[in-house]
């Protein structure tokens, strides 16, 4: 049924759940960006904002190219079949899901993963309904991506002082309208777990490496992608990418950056997907998030030893089939043993049902989320009984800075030194365990 709820930006119509009493409020503009400019907060709108279906995410490869025809379908069929999405520049929205009665509620900022290149908030996974039956506010959110979210041109160094990373100031935009509203939804804005996955776990952890963002998050969690990771290759600089975007200017034959600046979306796109084409990894290492003085003020090589992370508990792990498995679990570990803040490492190690795959790079998400029920795939009993256990540490962790309860299996801070314990999440029960390193194929995930 229909939900309306006064804000300070105005009224909005959301949803609610009839039986569990959870809202959902979809596609609120939370920033305002044209091309290549940094974001700027939508604080306020007109009328009733209709809030009952998702915001367009950014323009990526399959706003071009249909992806069940692009002969890799995996992550289409598990996470986005059946969904129609919108595609636009302007794609600055997120979504949040409420408790019914909620005050006060610890909040969920989720940042979604796909290379930096492509993904949305509004995949099959990322629904907050289960969480936010558990009392929490679950906020996901659209950001830039490719060539919208990190070109570097010295054009726009001259004109704001610093260039690219527009994702990543997106996602600070989130965090910063999050701490001005989110209070008006039930939330507290003193009470903000930032979570993300994959290229999202690094933008996380690159956001709790930013002092900007001090004050806007009081827990990190991290899922396949924290650490200093190979998959990400080395954190540059902003000046040193200037050369791989010169690439994407000459073939796009623009006359002059003017020209370049207001292209054609479809043009401007066509002549990234020309580069990328030639030389994925360079150009998906040009699309990573750069230091750029300002909101990323060091490379993550100089600002890790110097122990210039937020001080802050953080929750940090993989899984068994992940990208690059033993690395991101190497890495994640040796980042912690930086680390004097309480620190929670899991791996998930559960084999999904329904096919091979295996605890495949993303696995966790429906557990963690607790969509399950959105999922083709045929789910047992400990699916469910897992999921619902993960639920409860990520609640608990959200509430309280540790996800240690009386009835699950304990989950203590651990450690500094290398194969020590973890929380493995496995397939038929969980506990701390020793995980030896050696286990790991040197390059895991799906192929």
């Amino acid at each position: 049924m229909e939900k309306y709820l006064q804000t300070g930006c105005g009224s909005i119509r959301g949803t609610a759940d009839t039986e569990t009493g959870v809202c959902a409020y979809l596609g609120i503009r939370y920033g305002s960006a044209p091309r290549w400019r940094y974001p700027v907060l939508v604080d306020g709108w007109e009328g009733v904002y209709d809030a009952t279906h998702y915001g367009p995410c950014c323009i990526q490869q399959r706003t071009y190219m249909p992806e069940e025809n692009s002969g890799r379908v995996f992550y289409y069929h598990e996470f986005r079949e059946g969904i129609d999405y919108t595609y636009d520049e302007q794609c600055l929205y997120l979504n949040i899901w409420t408790p019914a009665n909620g005050c006060g509620a610890p909040v969920l900022v989720y940042l979604h993963g796909g290379a930096f290149l492509g993904g949305s908030a509004q995949e099959k996974c990322f629904d907050g309904s289960a969480l936010a039956a558990q009392g929490m506010v679950v906020v996901t959110v659209n950001f830039r991506l490719g060539i919208f979210g990190y070109a570097a041109f010295p054009e726009l160094e001259a004109r704001d002082g610093h260039a690219g990373n527009y994702g990543m100031y997106d996602a600070y935009a989130a965090l910063e309208w999050v701490q001005k509203h989110i209070a008006d939804f039930g939330g507290d804005p003193a009470n903000v777990t930032l979570m993300g996955q994959s290229a999202g776990a690094r933008m996380v952890q690159l956001l709790c490496l930013s002092p900007k963002v001090k004050g806007f998050v009081h827990r990190a969690v991290m899922c396949s992608g924290g650490g200093q990771v190979r998959l990400f290759g080395r954190q540059r600089k902003t000046q040193e990418v200037y050369p791989l975007w010169e690439n994407v200017r000459k073939v796009s034959n623009a006359s002059g950056f003017a020209q370049l600046e207001s292209m054609p979306a479809p043009q401007l796109y066509a002549a990234f997907a020309y580069c990328i084409r030639q030389d994925f990894g360079l150009m998906q290492a040009a699309c990573c998030p750069t230091a750029d003085g300002f909101l990323l003020p060091l490379p993550i090589e100089e600002a890790v030893p110097g122990r210039k992370w937020l001080d802050i508990p953080y929750m940090i792990g993989s899984t068994g089939q992940d990208l690059m498995a033993g690395d991101l679990c190497m890495t994640a570990q040796n980042w912690l043993c930086q680390e004097e803040q309480p620190c929670y490492r899991y791996h998930f190690s559960r084999r999904l049902p329904g096919d091979g795959a295996g605890a495949f790079h993303s696995a966790d998400l429906w557990y963690w989320f607790g969509s399950w029920k959105n999922s083709w795939r045929p789910f047992t009993d400990w699916d469910r009984e897992l999921s619902i256990a993960m639920v409860r540490y990520l609640t608990a962790f959200m509430a309280k800075g540790s996800p240690e309860l009386k009835d699950l299996p304990a989950w203590p801070a651990t450690g500094l030194l290398q194969n020590s314990e973890m929380l493995c999440l496995g397939e038929k029960d969980i506990r701390m365990e020793t995980v030896n390193l050696a286990q790991f194929p040197e390059e895991g995930g799906l192929q």
